[in-house]
């Protein structure tokens, strides 16, 4: 795609491969990547880009599946200008990059309780639009306020109720790019919380693939609610048991796999497409919907485009 763009501060790279901007490490190019310099950089970028060019914002990939023809328009990324942390009171003022296990630990040490945030993968931004969730805490729970760019570059604030939080799922406008989030966290001892995050981790590492590249939960569970941890949660809607009640623990198609370790991951175990992962992603949502009747939707974020037919993937 030829297109006439602003002239930024920041970086804008054309034809950036994006597949070494995801965990699953799948994806064709964006035609732009943009990284901006700071907040009026972006804000800048996309009040003078043409309203119909589109714009896709990224994290860090955690929770993504680009498709292997990439993505049309402008990819934007933020870097460390967005990744600052700071804490006052019982607030916790997070920039969108920076990472949610970070943000955990700093607060942890001001004493303030955010360790749902340790075991979630990816950054503040997108924990936020997906309302991101661990242990029967959500982000819902602590939003004071995010504050983001629009798409025609005008600078807001969303509320908790103008994100319409439900389970992994917010209003976020499209286009709207998230800059920082304000938490508020109930006050803990910090050495009682970090060790409840080192059990939140260890607990982790027993149960998920942490070690494969894989997206974290494919599907989201039909009950809508996250693991609470606690020994008396029932597993009976939980997409991981669905799959597994169907046989699918451990399937492969290609290179993708569904892990034996916690089936509702889905696994790169080397040289994957995106067209394989997003396949059996696919044969695992109709062969649960035939076994128990449950239309399990996907949690990891797809976008872009498969290749053309001309352009072979094997």
């Amino acid at each position: 795609m030829t297109l006439d763009l602003p002239t930024p501060r920041g970086t804008l790279t054309a034809n950036r491969p994006l597949d070494s901007l995801t965990w699953l490490r799948v994806g064709g190019p964006a035609d732009w990547l943009f990284q901006p310099a700071d907040g009026d950089d972006l804000a800048g970028f996309l009040a003078a880009l043409a309203p119909s060019v589109p714009v896709f914002p990224i994290g860090v990939g955690s929770n993504l599946i680009v498709r292997d023809g990439g993505i049309r328009g402008v990819v934007i990324r933020l870097g460390r200008a967005f990744n600052g942390i700071e804490i006052t009171g019982e607030t916790v003022t997070a920039g969108a990059a920076a990472l949610d296990g970070h943000v955990a630990r700093r607060a942890a040490e001001a004493g303030l309780d955010l360790t749902f945030l340790r075991t979630i993968p990816g950054s503040i931004g997108g924990a936020v639009r997906m309302n991101a969730g661990c242990y029967g805490s959500y982000v819902s729970d602590h939003l004071v306020e995010a504050r983001a760019v629009t798409r025609d570059g005008r600078r807001i604030t969303l509320t908790p109720q103008d994100l319409n939080f439900a389970y992994r799922h917010s209003d976020l406008p499209d286009g709207c790019i998230i800059t920082e989030a304000v938490f508020r966290a109930e006050r803990g001892d910090p050495d009682a919380l970090h060790l409840k995050m080192a059990q939140q981790l260890a607990r982790r590492d027993d149960t998920q693939p942490t070690r494969d590249r894989s997206a974290g939960s494919t599907f989201r569970n039909p009950a809508g609610h996250s693991s609470t941890g606690r020994e008396d949660d029932s597993h009976d809607l939980k997409a991981w048991s669905l799959i597994d009640r169907a046989g699918l623990r451990g399937h492969s198609w290609g290179s993708a796999q569904m892990s034996e370790k916690h089936p509702n991951f889905l696994v790169n175990t080397g040289g994957a497409t995106a067209t394989e992962l997003e396949e059996l992603g696919e044969l695992v949502r109709r062969r649960v919907l035939e076994d128990s009747g449950h239309d399990l939707q996907w949690e990891v974020i797809r976008v872009g485009e498969p290749l053309s037919d001309k352009d072979p993937q094997h």
